[in-house]
């Protein structure tokens, strides 16, 4: 299917055909359009940091530039950037596994189709002195600092239910503020991202333990994921290859020149990162634990494995709800939830 920007060249090369009899003039010798950029817009699933540093770094190196297109980076806000590429508001956004595949069974239209992060980021965390939390079976009957997406109580309930707790917990929304209440004792645990929250923790001499997710049956997954939908996909399969391997271009980039890459990125965040040595740390830890680059080399390229494995995980916890919020009976076919086709495509 040709997009608005095909259909204007077709017309400007019929046009031509119908003056090949006047003398061609320096105008005329090149398309009035032919330094036109396609738009696409990204969705944020926080306020920037280091897991976006490759989209900020694609934009400003001129990677999109360069593929001829015109990258906008939307504003981070409370709708959730799945909920802003399902209504067409977004044309990728990023998510994670979790939350992409809650998503989707719910009806929303997304497919991941690149994998900023390729092994897990995030953990359960609490003060280290708490003498009374050995395992999860011990965060029984305590408060949680949440942020509000479905599958966080979902999640932690069947981590202490691995370990032989009952789930049962007490829940209050705190958004990022959970971190302050995890350091006052007015919550008793939190999940944070370790490559970002994790690190912060470190530099400022804060002494924490945690609880791994795939310690405690959780497989491991993409914890960070660039989703599209498949209208999307469907209707512009060119637009999102070239989106999506000069985005590769962009955490490549990043890898391989760190400290350019956190020059970049600060320079377009100033008012939201104002901590240098957070950026660094963070983006080293990123780079040493091979979350955005494996051992292998490989950067990007969503596999089948674990986003299966997590999304069995997901339909026998019981995560999976269907559109009337009903928790479903049988399991999907996760290979239809995503795709390495528009970034591996010629």
């Amino acid at each position: 299917m040709k997009t608005p920007m095909l259909t204007r060249r077709a017309a400007l090369a019929s046009a031509a055909g119908l003056t090949l009899t006047l003398p061609m003039s320096p105008l005329l010798s090149k398309p009035a359009r032919s330094q036109e950029k396609r738009p696409v817009k990204v969705a944020l699933d926080w306020t920037p940091n280091t897991n976006h540093i490759g989209l900020f770094v694609a934009r400003d190196k001129g990677f999109y530039r360069d593929a001829g297109l015109d990258v906008e980076i939307l504003p981070y806000t409370d709708t959730s950037a799945g909920t802003l590429v399902a209504n067409h508001v977004a044309d990728f956004g990023i998510d994670g596994a979790i939350g992409l595949m809650t998503q989707r069974t719910a009806g929303a239209d997304l497919v991941a189709t690149y994998a900023i992060v390729q092994t897990e980021t995030g953990r359960l965390v609490f003060n280290a002195d708490r003498d009374d939390i050995r395992s999860p079976r011990d965060l029984d009957g305590k408060t949680y600092g949440g942020f509000g997406s479905a599958w966080e109580n979902a999640l932690i309930g069947s981590l202490i239910r691995h370990d032989g707790g009952k789930g049962e917990f007490e829940t209050v929304t705190l958004g990022t503020s959970a971190y302050q209440a995890l350091a006052n004792g007015s919550v008793d645990f939190t999940l944070e991202v370790y490559t970002w929250e994790g690190v912060q923790a470190e530099l400022e001499g804060v002494k924490q333990r945690a609880f791994r997710y795939a310690d405690y049956g959780v497989p491991d997954e993409h914890t960070t994921l660039l989703a599209s939908s498949q209208a999307f996909l469907d209707e512009k399969p060119d637009l999102a290859r070239a989106f999506l391997q000069a985005t590769r271009k962009g955490y490549d980039f990043a890898v391989d020149h760190p400290g350019d890459a956190v020059d970049l990125m600060i320079a377009a965040n100033s008012d939201a990162l104002t901590n240098r040595a957070l950026v660094e740390a963070s983006l080293k830890a990123l780079i040493a634990g091979h979350y955005f680059r494996t051992q292998d080399g490989i950067t990007g390229r969503i596999d089948p494995a674990k986003m299966t494995a997590i999304g069995d995980y997901l339909f026998q916890a019981k995560i999976l709800k269907d559109a009337d919020g009903k928790t479903l009976t049988a399991a999907p076919d996760f290979s239809r939830y995503f795709s390495n086709t528009p970034l591996n495509a010629a």
